[in-house]
This record gives structure tokens, sequence and C-alpha cells, in this order.
């Protein structure tokens, strides 16, 4: 049975940047934009994953997560 990974983006509006929720060990992530969001987790997970022993490709869940406050109706 394969391994399920994945990466939650969420928006943390106090500092004003994307940090992340993710079970791939040692991935710890904060950026301005959801585009180097994707650019960094496409660059650091396979390293980390094969640091923890996994060397064939796998699947990532990625997803954002962002409250918007104050929309009227």
């Amino acid at each position: 049975m394969s391994q399920s990974f994945y990466v939650k983006a969420f928006w943390d509006a106090d500092a004003s940047v994307w940090c992340s929720e993710s079970n791939i060990p040692g991935l710890v992530l904060q950026t301005e934009t959801l585009e180097e969001f994707q650019d960094l987790i496409q660059h650091f997970a396979p390293e980390l994953l094969a640091e923890s022993g996994i060397h064939d490709p796998v699947p990532i869940r990625f997803e954002a997560v962002r409250q918007l406050d104050g929309v009227a109706a």
C-alpha cells in the first residue's frame, strides 16, 4: 500500500503569507504567493521524501484555504 501525502496552504492574514501544513517530514513553507508555494513544493518535496526513504514518484495532494471576511451579501 502506498502512502498518501498532502500539503495544505493556509493564508496568515496577520503576516500576509501562505503557510504550510503537511505530512511530508521537514516540509515547512511560507510564501507571499501560491505560485511560489507550489514551486517550492515541487522543489523540496522529492528531496525530503527521498531522505525519508521514498525514492519513487508519489502523488501529493495540494490544497489552499483562505477565509474571506467581511463579504457583503
